[in-house]
């Protein structure tokens, strides 16, 4: 669990927690250095195991998570349509503003009503810092995939030393 501060929409620096495998903590100390220093809005940064995303007596996290606008990585759970393992479920992947950078496959999107428009603050685009860092440590954006858009998505597989 890392410990991130970041800049959100109410134009405030606040405290989250991010779950990832921890030989992608620096990158990902690294990915919120840059998104502070850039004034990049975050929604929220909270694990998926938080209390908020309980809902109805059950857990229903991920839809919850990407409803709330909330910045997660490790998430034990399959591919979207598919019967695989995520790569969230590995800790080498991080969505980032779900609502700003939905995930788009034909008439699916998630969130649910979500709109990609690069001029909407907290929006990720190829110019962006945030994407440009990631790119820079070796992470994959779902945003430059062929078959499907996730806008969101970045993940890395960490090399052995």
């Amino acid at each position: 669990m890392v410990d991130v501060l970041y800049y959100s929409f109410d134009g405030k620096i606040h405290k989250g927690q991010v779950v990832i495998d921890e030989r992608l903590v620096g990158d990902i100390k690294e990915i919120f250095k840059v998104a502070l220093e850039n004034k990049f809005p975050i929604g929220s940064v909270m694990p998926i195991s938080h209390d908020k995303f309980y809902v109805n007596g059950k857990w229903n996290e991920d839809d919850q998570s990407m409803l709330s606008n909330n910045t997660s990585a490790f998430n034990y759970r399959l591919v979207t349509g598919g019967k695989k393992l995520s790569m969230h479920a590995y800790g080498f992947a991080i969505d980032i503003n779900p609502v700003q950078n939905p995930y788009r496959k034909g008439n699916i999107v998630l969130p649910a009503q979500a709109v990609y428009d690069p001029n909407v603050p907290g929006t990720l685009t190829p110019e962006s810092p945030v994407v440009k860092a990631f790119k820079r440590l070796g992470w994959v954006w779902g945003g430059d995939w062929k078959s499907l858009k996730d806008y969101m998505h970045f993940e890395k597989t960490p090399q052995e030393p």
